[in-house]
């Protein structure tokens, strides 16, 4: 922390150990990594680990899960993941997500999406792979204007990923 670097590296906390795990380790290191620095956390890219990882103070994140989960045929959708090789999907002229400004939601539907996925055809996981990525930056973009406008705790306790996740442990 006291090298004259931009920021502090935060590796190592999606590699095998839970969720529950990472958060407890991120809220014990977090009142000691610089304030004037970025925090960047290594390898999470999950909407709702990422919300979570900003809650205790993360700035940056990478991680390969939003292009895997389109190369398998999941997409981020408002409060879960999805996936477009469900029957459900077959006549289904809507976008991936309802709104969505990407690429893939601009231009295709469901029913073309699941069709380029059931043919193997690479297009389809690009163009998910387009989706996922959007959809992550628009959700960075959000959480930067409820920071900036102080009403990110609100923001969190209702954000969709969160409160799903959490009902499901009831």
């Amino acid at each position: 922390a006291d090298l004259d670097l931009p920021g502090i590296a935060i590796g190592g906390l999606s590699v095998g150990e839970s969720k529950k795990d990472m958060y407890r380790v991120l809220e014990t290191i977090e009142p000691h990594l610089p304030k004037q620095k970025l925090h960047y956390l290594m390898g999470v890219g999950s909407p709702e680990d990422i919300v979570e990882a900003v809650a205790r103070g993360v700035d940056m994140f990478d991680c390969v899960l939003p292009t895997r989960y389109a190369r398998h045929g999941a997409f981020f959708a408002k409060s879960e993941r999805k996936h477009i090789k469900n029957a459900c999907y077959i006549k289904d002229k809507k976008p991936l997500v309802p709104n969505c400004a990407c690429y893939a939601c601009q231009n295709y539907t469901r029913s073309y999406l699941r069709h380029l996925f059931m043919e193997n055809e690479i297009l389809g996981l690009r163009l998910l792979s387009i989706h996922n990525l959007h959809f992550l930056l628009e959700l960075m973009r959000t959480i930067r204007k409820q920071i900036e406008k102080g009403t990110f705790e609100h923001f969190y306790r209702r954000f969709p990923w969160r409160i799903k996740k959490n009902s499901k442990k009831k």
